[in-house]
């Protein structure tokens, strides 16, 4: 029996649909297990940053509060200088083997940095080992993380979605997630438990969480597709392929990264300890306002990510560090001039709304500049360098302005010179590099 016209059309239609349901759940799961790792790795160090104080107090007691401190964050710092080492040997794992399974294994090491955290005892209990073992942790995060970012990068930009600054500010839209649920723990902790119990054991909850996540990123990054093999791209053969090409790469990509890794870990990292220390609110006030920054992040990246597919990447990430230039100078001063919750919240939401427009186009410009065949090495060496040099040590450097200088608006100067040195290579980028790829 034949079909008629309309009964082929209707299932015609009807495959048509379930084409795109399916493609669509695929795209979904793509983002989450692409997205989950660097959320946990968030996670883990914006608990890290806001308990710093707890966890100066318990493994680094050098007598000194302020010592104490720059020590906990100078151990945070240092772990940073191993994420090259995880850059290149994941990156490589990544480039020959696949995308995949570099994300298997990074989660893995994930999972054992954060045991550790939730698990060690305390200097009081086991003297040295406890400075030592937290410093171990904050290393197999480290590395972990140096393979995440290029490998989980790459994965979503390289499944042929050509919404590719939309599907990249995923992982930055992670970032606002879990600094999101990182200040609500750290906000009903406060609530809900004494200072004391939260020196005991309450400040170990939030790591304890990250561990409950693990498996389900394990489960599904299990069970998702792999990239196609990469092709062999004309930009990566002869001349071009220079050692002056790939370091030029790797500078720009570090000069595009440092206002956005600096923001992130000064706002995200050292504004709770910031806002207690030297401004002298609740830890509530802090918590609330890093939530609702993380909020913006989560869901303005992706926004940001569809404006730039649409007006330009570069053009949109102009905007970002100019306005981040103009502002952050006196965002710090209306705050330290009037330290209360709401203009906290202020300025965390301005920031929050920088980053989200900066990040909507971030991930797929590191991505463009390298050829698929390194791709993950070379995102991964010039991601975890960036995070090392503007990053990991943004905290210390910036205590130890603060207390050099004895002016509290000393972060932001800081800050001001990351734009400028990232407006510097986006224009690089634009003007220069892009002819290469």
């Amino acid at each position: 029996m034949t079909s008629t016209p309309s009964s082929s059309g209707a299932a015609a239609l009807n495959a048509g649909a379930d084409s795109n349901t399916r493609s669509g759940d695929k795209t979904t799961r793509l983002i989450i297990a692409s997205s989950i790792g660097n959320a946990l790795e968030w996670f883990d160090f914006v608990a890290y940053g806001f308990f710093a104080v707890t966890i100066a107090k318990l493994f680094f007691p050098v007598g000194n509060e302020t010592v104490s401190l720059m020590v906990t964050f100078a151990t945070f710092g240092l772990s940073y200088l191993f994420r090259p080492l995880g850059a290149i040997v994941l990156g490589w794992y990544a480039d020959k083997v696949g995308r995949k399974a570099a994300l298997l294994v990074s989660m893995s090491m994930t999972v054992a940095g954060t045991l550790i955290c939730t698990v060690i005892p305390t200097y009081e209990s086991i003297g040295i080992l406890a400075p030592v073992g937290i410093l171990v942790a904050r290393l197999l995060l480290a590395l972990s993380a140096g393979g995440e970012f290029g490998s989980a990068t790459a994965m979503l930009t390289e499944h042929g979605s050509k919404r590719k600054a939309f599907m990249a500010s995923w992982q930055f839209s992670s970032q606002g997630a879990a600094a999101l649920l990182a200040a609500l723990a750290g906000f009903l902790l406060n609530a809900l438990l004494t200072p004391d119990q939260i020196a005991s054991w309450g400040w170990r909850l939030p790591f304890a969480f990250g561990l409950l996540i693990a498996p389900v990123g394990l489960y599904i990054r299990r069970y998702i597709d792999e990239t196609p093999p990469p092709k062999k791209s004309v930009a990566a053969t002869g001349e071009q392929a220079g050692w002056k090409l790939q370091t030029l790469r790797v500078l720009v990509s570090m000069g595009i990264l440092s206002v956005s890794t600096a923001a992130s870990y000064l706002m995200l990292l050292y504004m709770p300890t910031f806002a207690i220390k030297q401004l002298h609110l609740p830890q509530s006030t802090a918590f609330a306002a890093t939530a609702v920054s993380g909020a913006i992040l989560m869901f303005g990246a992706p926004f940001m990510g569809m404006v730039a597919d649409r007006f330009g990447r570069t053009r949109v990430m102009v905007v970002s560090t100019v306005l981040t230039l103009c502002t952050i100078y006196y965002s710090f001063v209306w705050v330290i001039k009037t330290p209360t919750l709401w203009v906290m919240m202020a300025v965390m939401v301005w920031a929050g709304i920088l980053k989200a427009v900066y990040f909507g186009s971030l991930g797929v410009v590191l991505s463009s500049i390298f050829p698929p065949e390194t791709r993950v090495r070379g995102m991964g060496i010039s991601y975890s360098l960036g995070a090392t040099v503007f990053g990991g040590f943004t905290p210390f450097m910036v205590t130890w302005l603060v207390a050099r200088t004895g002016n509290p608006v000393a972060p932001s100067y800081y800050l001001m010179g990351c734009a400028v040195l990232s407006l510097a290579a986006v224009t690089v980028y634009h003007l220069r590099l892009k002819k290469y790829l």
